[in-house]
């Protein structure tokens, strides 16, 4: 199993970016879809509907399955023989910024689930701060995995 992970290191690390691309699209839209649909409608109303239609098909279409893809692809990255050096720093602190980005992602889920049952409490303001989240990590992730500090 190892030689055939080997033999397909960069295929698999070809689609762990891909997957991470549209993974990180969907970790930066969504919450600027909440700060307008916090900001420009009222439950019940058509802009409610529509920001729930948009919010839905990100998540359920782009988001999870991104999300999905790229955790199998960075695991087989993992077990690849030779690629990770868990006596090194990096991987440990990736490791902790890809759960903390899956911790925001199902924070964005529970989020998108309040707007479903009007029940949605935080302002614009809250999800602009919030949107700062994948970027600081996305930060650490490349540094770390770049540097290999």
């Amino acid at each position: 199993m190892s030689d055939l992970l080997a033999d397909l290191y960069l295929w698999t690390k070809s689609f762990h970016i891909m997957s991470v691309l549209a993974w990180m699209a969907g970790l930066f839209y969504l919450p600027r879809l909440f700060v307008h649909h916090t900001e420009q409608s009222i439950p019940g109303d058509e802009k409610d509907a529509l920001f729930q239609m948009m919010e839905l098909k990100l998540f359920r279409l782009i988001m999870n399955p991104a999300m999905t893809s790229t955790w199998v692809f960075g695991l087989l990255l993992v077990f690849t023989p030779g690629i990770v050096d868990w006596s090194s720093v990096w991987p440990w602190t990736k490791a902790a910024s890809v759960l903390a980005m899956t911790w925001f992602h199902h924070w964005l889920g529970y989020r998108r689930k309040d707007f479903v049952n009007g029940a949605n409490t935080r302002t614009g303001r809250t999800y602009r701060m919030m949107n700062e989240l994948p970027t600081v990590l996305m930060i650490i992730i490349v540094l770390s995995v770049v540097l290999k500090f």
